[in-house]
């Protein structure tokens, strides 16, 4: 039996962390898809495409190199020949991968690479449409939110570990512009689907929020998972 979980929510809300302890804990494969929203905001950036246009990004894509690998470390993204698994993890790359994720054709290009992952089976996928386009038949659907002050608190702590001398002020502002851009959007909206099962952590510690999704999924599953 395929098992696949979709994971959604917004910006911070650990659903990347919760998905990769998860992925650990029921012996599936783990998959980034943010990252590939990420990479083609660094691709968008280096050819000069501006944040407020991230629509001219189409005409490049073509040329766009793009895939996941695995090794010891987890998954690593490939762009043109290149590991930018760390240069993507920036609150630029954050409000980049928000922009270019509303470009339909960005979208139809990063579709297949996708969907063709998810159908590969025992799978674990966290990003912002998992549940409503990429995987609408997964057998769990979680929607992992968090208060956009605790996800800035969460966020700023993580770059300052990565030197990143950006104020709280301006994360939670990252924030905060990228729900609004994430749910408004015209094109796959960061909306949980109508049969995700809410998990908010607010006030969790991550291995609270990780026993959590992994008595949802438990019991929604109907067996023993180790």
């Amino acid at each position: 039996m395929k098992i696949r979980i979709a994971i959604d929510g917004p910006s911070g809300s650990g659903k990347s962390t919760l998905a990769k302890s998860l992925a650990k804990t029921l012996g599936l494969v783990y998959v980034d898809t943010g990252a590939l929203y990420r990479t083609v905001g660094l691709y968008a950036k280096r050819n000069g495409v501006p944040l407020n246009e991230a629509s001219k990004v189409t005409r490049l894509l073509p040329e766009a190199q793009i895939s996941i690998c695995y090794t010891e470390a987890g998954q690593r993204v490939i762009l043109c020949g290149e590991d930018v698994s760390d240069l993507i993890r920036t609150p630029e790359m954050s409000m980049y991968a928000s922009a270019v994720s509303a470009v339909p054709a960005v979208r139809s290009f990063l579709l297949e690479i996708q969907k063709r992952m998810a159908a590969e089976g025992n799978v674990i996928m966290d990003g912002r449409d998992i549940g409503t386009v990429i995987m609408p038949d997964a057998d769990v659907k979680l929607f992992v939110e968090a208060s956009p002050r605790a996800r800035a608190r969460r966020r700023h702590a993580e770059l300052m570990e990565k030197g990143d001398t950006s104020s709280f002020e301006e994360v939670l502002e990252d924030i905060i512009k990228r729900d609004a851009n994430d749910k408004n959007r015209a094109v796959a909206p960061a909306i949980p689907a109508d049969d995700a099962i809410f998990v908010d952590n607010s006030d969790m510690s991550l291995e609270e929020t990780h026993d959590h999704a992994l008595n949802i999924i438990r019991a929604k599953l109907n067996r023993s998972l180790c």
